[in-house]
């Protein structure tokens, strides 16, 4: 009975001796799973470290980015034209309409219609010095083939508002005048004064519309006369 279980410990000496010497000559197995060989594990760790690059980008980007500077105010525009007073405007005005001149003497009495052009320069925004022309023509007088005309120069001031697009004002002349035709009543030269008003309205910074009235003050045939003048016409600003 001994030799028998001396020999079955024998035996599985031997064996338990050579299952050893294989596993010492295949070396040690690698029981972790290689996740190398795994294509969802490298998809997982790419996307991690793309998650990670990203939010290290951005808060780089925040912590390095410096406040942004304001950009410098544009310099004003230049006026278009002369700065004076309380306003930017044109120092002159050349204005031309069509005058009706209600003549009015003891002589004759004629209604003319011509032509009215004033030069203006104003040397602050509501004083100018005005200079103006004024025609008229009408129908023949004491049935004779002339007909009546007039013709006058005049200089003086102009007073007016030019701060918004309705611009009222007042204007006073004194110059000389001629009147045909020709009387037996004496002189057809002779003073004429003219005291009035009207108004501009701006349709353009160049450009205004024009209604005036004024009072006609002449002293032909040695005689003095009161008329009226209506004007209605245009303005330039230069």
């Amino acid at each position: 009975m001994k030799k028998v279980l001396a020999g079955i410990l024998l035996v599985l000496g031997s064996a338990c001796g050579l299952n050893a010497q294989e596993n010492s000559s295949q070396g040690p197995r690698n029981v972790t799973t290689n996740f190398s060989d795994n294509s969802d594990s490298q998809q997982s760790f790419a996307m991690t470290g793309a998650t990670g690059n990203l939010a290290s980008t951005n808060f780089a980007g925040t912590a390095n980015a410096s406040p942004a500077t304001p950009a410098p105010p544009e310099p004003a525009a230049k006026p278009k034209y002369a700065v004076f007073g309380d306003r930017d405007d044109y120092r002159w005005q050349l204005g031309v309409g069509v005058d009706y001149v209600r003549f009015h003497s003891s002589v004759f009495d004629s209604n003319m219609v011509g032509l009215n052009t004033t030069l203006t320069y104003f040397t602050n925004s509501w004083f100018g010095v005005e200079g103006s022309a004024i025609t008229g023509f009408g129908p023949t007088v004491f049935n004779s083939p002339d007909h009546a005309k007039i013709f006058g120069g005049a200089g003086g001031i102009r007073i007016g508002g030019r701060r918004a697009r309705w611009e009222p004002f007042g204007h006073a002349l004194v110059g000389g005048s001629h009147l045909e035709p020709q009387t037996a009543a004496g002189s057809r030269s002779g003073l004429m004064a003219l005291a009035g008003g009207g108004v501009d309205f701006r349709v353009h910074s160049r450009l205004s519309l024009r209604g005036e009235a004024d009072w006609v003050y002449t002293t032909f045939f040695s005689q003095t006369q009161n008329s009226l003048q209506i004007v209605g016409g245009v303005v330039l600003h230069f």
